[in-house]
């Protein structure tokens, strides 16, 4: 195990101050743990964790959350650890993968909007039974105020979440400071050693939180991602000192595809009305009827905030 720059050091972990994990259910536990990066979740953390009752170990890695985050993982049997993020690398997921002493060779990765189904789970055993793969891909399904987001591009959505975790670590697109962005990986992939395969399953992905909470999120987001439009633009997000980093490649898989596709449109003109137009009109977001309509125009205003950080950015270099 590796140890970060960043968070908890292994003796709070695990010493004396940590409190006993409680036993889990009587019934097969599959030999998998579970790892869910959280603060201030408690409104989606009591479904995420039932979800994942079937894993042997489960630990939460919470920032100071203040209010009933941690007395819930810890009611659920979870382990429970805190992580002071004091900028630079790593941020929260790549930390609890190098720092925690997990039990088990492989990791599910979840966020705490996200449930792994019964026919998710039931596959995640087959394959931890026989593996044939180093890593996993599972397939996202948005549900945005109450209704499955079918389109708009975003579905399919693969994600790396199953995998060995001596084998995978998130990419690094940026080495500098980006103010407001958080403290934990968002939309950066992970990078798997080894061979990877795809579930067939979906994981849900439905935060119980309001849109105000989706808006403020993406308002920090937008932070992150104009610092990257900038790499992407500037040839800067290629060789990050010491990280690994997704391959952007129209010949590859689709994350592949997807990252080619991403650094491109960094450098398109008039983002903001053609990812609307792309989004409502050409990957059919009209079909997912109002909510559909409104992912559409919260994402086209998410990508104008990012385009006008991006201005900002740009004009604070030449003072």
């Amino acid at each position: 195990m590796g140890n970060g720059t960043n968070g908890t050091s292994l003796v709070n972990v695990m010493g004396k101050s940590h409190q006993p994990e409680l036993p889990r259910s009587s019934r097969s536990l599959l030999p998998v743990s579970v790892i869910i990066p959280v603060r201030n979740e408690e409104l989606n953390l009591p479904a995420c964790l039932a979800s994942v009752a079937f894993a042997a170990e489960v630990w939460v890695v919470d920032s100071g959350s203040s209010d009933r985050t941690v007395e819930i993982a810890k009611a659920s049997g979870a382990r429970v650890v805190q992580f002071d993020y004091h900028g630079g690398y790593p941020k929260k997921k790549n930390w609890a993968l190098e720092n925690l002493p997990l039990s088990h060779e492989w990791v599910l990765l979840l966020d705490a909007d996200e449930r792994v189904t019964p026919a998710l789970e039931v596959e995640i055993g087959a394959v931890l039974t026989r593996p044939d793969s180093d890593g996993y891909y599972i397939n996202r399904r948005l549900i945005f105020l109450g209704r499955w987001i079918r389109h708009c591009g975003w579905y399919p959505s693969w994600n790396m979440r199953l995998f060995r975790h001596a084998r995978g670590r998130y990419e690094r697109l940026e080495s500098g400071e980006v103010e407001n962005a958080g403290d934990v990986e968002v939309h950066e992939h992970v990078v798997l050693d080894g061979r990877a395969g795809y579930l067939k399953h979906d994981l849900l992905h439905e935060d119980f939180k309001s849109v105000y909470h989706f808006v403020e999120r993406h308002n920090r987001y937008s932070n992150w991602e104009a610092r990257v439009y900038h790499n992407f633009v500037h040839g800067i997000a290629d060789g990050i000192e010491g990280g690994r980093q997704l391959k952007a490649s129209f010949f590859g898989g689709p994350l592949e595809r997807k990252r080619m596709i991403k650094r491109l449109w960094a450098r398109l003109p008039f983002r903001p009305l053609w990812r609307f137009l792309w989004m409502y009109l050409v990957r059919l977001g009209f079909l997912d009827g109002r909510p559909g309509l409104i992912f559409c125009m919260l994402m086209t205003m998410h990508e104008a905030v990012i385009s006008a950080k991006l201005y900002e950015q740009e004009l604070r270099r030449k003072e």
